[in-house]
């Protein structure tokens, strides 16, 4: 696929989502839960903002800081014991900023059954050394899904930029 030229005749450089995609495990220790024995909510939030962060590093190929988390529904519960999978990618990237979908599930250890246990989306902007934003590849999707995720990505990101706007 071409790069698409920027302002001043260079073309801007091109990533697949592939490259950016990143699938992390957690057990749920002890330490990581409430009185309950599920696992907090902060530390799925906390694990959702490493596991994107590195599928936008990944694709900026910079570091990235978050910019901000969209709702997040809590959809089963990860118990004591548990293991946490975290799967992220990048869905949808703008000038300088990129939206991340992550997925989790919650795994039986004892029975390998996936729970699905929450989905974000999250937006990292990419940084220079000055921390001022940096430009980040285009982004390639290869596959019907990934060109949906992408049209819907980027509808979002526009309806983000609109919000803080006003």
């Amino acid at each position: 696929m071409k790069a698409k030229k920027k302002k001043g005749g260079h073309a801007r450089s091109g990533r697949t989502v592939r490259t950016s995609q990143v699938e992390m495990t957690q057990v749920v220790l002890p330490g990581d839960t409430n009185h309950h024995g599920t696992v907090f909510g902060g530390k799925v939030m906390q694990w959702i903002d490493i596991c994107g962060g590195v599928a936008a590093h990944r694709h900026a190929q910079s570091d990235v800081v978050t910019a901000s988390m969209d709702e997040l529904h809590f959809l089963a519960p990860a118990r004591l014991g548990d293991i946490v999978v975290l799967r992220s990618s990048v869905n949808a990237v703008g000038r300088s900023s990129m939206e991340v979908g992550v997925k989790i599930w919650s795994e039986s250890p004892e029975t390998g059954e996936r729970r699905h246990t929450a989905s974000a989306y999250v937006t990292f902007v990419s940084i220079d050394g000055k921390s001022r934003p940096r430009e980040v590849p285009n982004l390639i999707p290869e596959t019907p899904d990934e060109r949906r995720r992408l049209a819907e990505g980027t509808k979002r990101l526009a309806e983000r930029r609109l919000r803080r706007s006003r």
